[in-house]
């Protein structure tokens, strides 16, 4: 009985730590690019029209102007992108549909054939590649998992990636515009914030990708000061030589 007890606990105990996220969902990659993305290059976009020397009111319509074009940009590219994908994919599912349709021996065969490749006896192959195969739907599942490597029932949505998209673009390119917006007048309450931003982009996405928050922090913090850095050197020169 204590035996069993124990079984039972080891089984419980790798079930609770044997769970994985999602990594499939089609708002996770596009929400934190476009985050990213927004924050990154709005800031940078600010900081090279302020290294101009330009009128604080050119600098928030710039920033607000960055936001809005970005925003629509990241959500029409996204939809169009998934979109697309979307269609290969649902065209291949009909390619491999009308297959078990009209070859379905030579399709329960092919199934049969791939177990048998990674290890099971050719015989318990052959029968659980015909109990599979009974059901139609199950089959297309099957042979879609096994020879495209995709699920047909959790396909990406183009719609949910373009919204995740567009507010998480805004929402990152919002954050050196919004001192402007509260009335700031210099450009070091929008760097500042901004900078926090992007160590606390960079925090969050290791929460998700299970790496150290500092360093994902750190790097992002990097990254994106040296965007802004350069943009305003950039800025500066350029607006030395127009003016």
């Amino acid at each position: 009985m204590e035996i069993m007890d124990a079984a039972a606990t080891t089984h419980v105990a790798h079930r609770d730590n044997h769970t994985h996220r999602d990594v499939n969902g089609g708002w996770l990659r596009p929400a934190v690019f476009g985050a990213m993305d927004g924050l990154v290059s709005n800031f940078a976009l600010m900081t090279g029209v302020a290294g101009g020397a330009v009128s604080h009111q050119t600098i928030v319509i710039t920033g607000l102007a960055g936001l809005a074009a970005g925003a629509f940009s990241m959500a029409a590219g996204e939809y169009t992108s998934v979109a697309s994908q979307r269609e290969l994919v649902v065209a291949e599912l009909d390619v491999e549909r009308a297959q078990l349709r009209k070859h379905p021996k030579d399709e329960q065969a092919e199934l049969a054939a791939l177990y048998e490749s990674r290890g099971v006896e050719p015989e318990l192959a052959r029968r659980v590649a015909e109990q599979l195969s009974r059901d139609p739907e199950q089959a297309l599942e099957i042979h879609a998992r096994e020879e495209l490597g995709i699920d047909p029932s959790d396909l990406p949505s183009p719609t949910v990636a373009a919204v995740s998209s567009f507010g998480s673009f805004a929402l990152g390119a919002l954050l050196p515009v919004l001192p402007f917006l509260l009335g700031a007048s210099a450009l070091w309450p929008a760097v500042l914030l901004a900078l926090l931003g992007l160590f606390g982009c960079g925090a969050v996405v290791a929460r998700v990708t299970a790496r150290s928050w500092w360093f994902s922090g750190l790097r992002q913090l990097g990254l994106g000061a040296a965007a802004a850095g350069v943009t305003y050197g950039l800025g500066a020169l350029f607006g030395t030589v127009v003016g």
